[in-house]
């Protein structure tokens, strides 16, 4: 599988590849086949993600420009992108790119991925400074309508059905419980009859 890591929590994906699977992973910023970050005395600070964070290569890694890693993304030939988000509404609708009023260098590649990737996991945590993070509808601009595939917070993983966007919830941390998850999540969603705990 070819998988975009987009900048935030994304990023710590690389630190828990299996043993023996064979993911490569991209960042936007011009590399395939990404490694888990370095330990102190193996960094090359002339080796970052898109995050400007230092990261290693597996063997076969590979180099390129930005107008390179773009033409893979907006080409299709990205299995997954799995970015952080700000919003998530309740048929997966994204919202990650911009809060008004905040200065920002750029919408970055986002739209890019969420549009280009075969699928769409978005990363984040459920809440922030104790408010609710996914709604009916995103209150923040929107990145892309409809196109997140899985949601995975500190709290809850959520999947959306491709069809009907219907919102279900998959799994619950160890540390919370359903009701927890309820209270915190501004929208209805449906609940797995297996529903886990990770």
């Amino acid at each position: 599988m070819y998988v975009n890591l987009g900048i935030g929590i994304p990023t710590l994906c690389s630190n828990f590849m299996e043993p023996g699977v064979t993911i490569n992973l991209q960042s936007e910023n011009g590399i395939l086949g990404m490694g888990p970050f370095p330990q102190e005395a193996d960094i090359d600070p002339d080796l970052i993600n898109a995050g400007k964070q230092t990261v290693t290569v597996i063997p076969g890694a590979s180099y390129f420009s930005s107008s390179q890693s773009f033409a893979m993304i907006r080409g299709g030939k990205m299995d997954m992108s799995i970015l952080g988000g700000m919003e998530v509404s309740a048929r997966g609708d994204l919202a990650n790119w911009i809060i008004p009023g905040k200065m920002v260098k750029g919408m970055g590649g986002a739209m890019d991925l969420v549009s280009g990737s075969k699928k769409v996991i978005v990363t984040m945590e459920h809440t922030a400074k104790g408010n609710e993070k996914i709604f009916d509808e995103c209150k923040l601009p929107i990145t892309g309508k409809e196109v997140v595939d899985m949601l995975i917070t500190d709290m809850a993983v959520f999947e959306f059905d491709k069809v009907t966007r219907q919102m279900t919830l998959l799994e619950i941390a160890e540390n919370t419980t359903l009701e927890e998850v309820r209270t915190n999540t501004g929208c209805e969603f449906q609940v797995a009859d297996n529903l886990k705990k990770f």
